[in-house]
C-alpha cells in the first residue's frame, strides 16, 4: 500500500510541534520554578516526537523500532506530559509531585512491555501504525489508563480554569484560550480511539488540528 495524501501531515504537524515547544522551554527558563511550563515543554516535544515516527513511517515504510516507539511518544506521552502541567498548575506541589512518580512509573512500566513485545508481522502495513500488531495483547491496556489520566486533568482542568475565568471581565481572554486548549486537546483523543478500530488516518488528521488548537490557546493566555 503506498501513503495516501493524508500520510503526509505528521510532517506538518511535527514541523509545527518543534518551535511550539521551544516558545514554551523559552518560557519556562525565565521561569524556573513554574513546573507546569516544564511539563507542557516535554508534552508539546513528546508529541512532536510521535508525529515524527509517523513521518517516518510514511517516508520510509514501517520499522519495528520507531513503530515502539511511535506507541510509546503516541499512546502513552501524547497528553500525558500535557496533564502533568496542568497537575502542577492547579494542585499543591506535594501532590504534583507523588502524582508525577506514579505517572513515570507507570509509564516506564509500560514503555518496557511495548519494547519487548514480540511482533506479529504478518499483521503489519506498510504505510499504517497500528497496535494491533503487538503479540501481547494486553500491553493495550495501558494507554486507556493514561489516557483517562490526561483527560481528568488536562481537559478537565482546562474546563475548570475556563469556567473560573468567565467570572472576571479582565481575565476573559484566559477562559477562551481554555477552552481552544480543552478542544485541541480532545480531539487527538478522538484519533486515538479512531486508531484503536484501524482507521489511523484519523489519528493524523486530528494530530494536527488539536495542535493547531492548543497553539492558539497557549498564545491567548500568554497575552497581557
Amino acid at each position: 500500500m503506498s501513503p495516501a495524501a493524508v500520510h503526509y501531515l505528521p510532517i506538518v504537524t511535527t514541523l509545527l510541534a518543534l518551535p511550539f515547544a521551544v516558545a514554551i522551554g523559552r518560557r519556562f527558563r525565565r521561569n524556573p520554578d513554574r513546573l507546569h511550563l516544564l511539563w507542557w515543554t516535554i508534552g508539546v516535544a513528546a508529541y512532536g516526537a510521535g508525529t515524527l515516527t509517523e513521518s517516518l513511517t510514511t517516508l520510509f515504510g514501517w520499522q519495528e523500532p520507531v513503530f515502539r516507539l511511535w506507541y510509546i511518544t503516541g499512546a502513552l506521552m501524547g497528553g500525558a506530559p500535557l496533564a502533568q502541567g496542568t497537575v502542577y498548575l492547579l494542585l499543591r506541589r506535594t501532590t504534583a509531585h507523588w502524582l508525577t512518580a506514579a505517572l513515570v512509573a507507570t509509564i516506564a512500566t509500560a514503555s518496557v512491555a511495548i519494547w519487548l513485545s514480540p511482533i506479529q508481522f504478518d499483521l503489519v502495513e506498510s504505510h499504517r501504525l497500528s497496535g494491533k500488531v503487538f503479540e501481547w495483547t494486553w500491553v493495550r491496556r495501558f494507554s486507556p489508563f493514561i489516557n483517562l489520566y490526561a483527560v481528568i486533568f488536562l481537559i478537565g482542568g482546562a474546563i475548570i480554569s475556563a469556567v473560573r475565568f468567565s467570572r472576571m471581565p479582565d481575565t476573559r481572554h484566559r477562559m477562551w484560550a481554555n477552552v481552544w486548549i480543552a478542544a485541541g486537546a480532545i480531539l487527538p483523543g478522538i484519533g486515538g480511539t479512531a486508531t484503536r478500530f484501524g482507521y489511523t488516518e484519523v489519528l493524523y488528521v486530528t494530530e494536527l488540528l488539536g495542535l493547531l488548537m492548543m497553539w492558539r490557546g497557549y498564545v491567548i493566555s500568554v497575552r497581557t
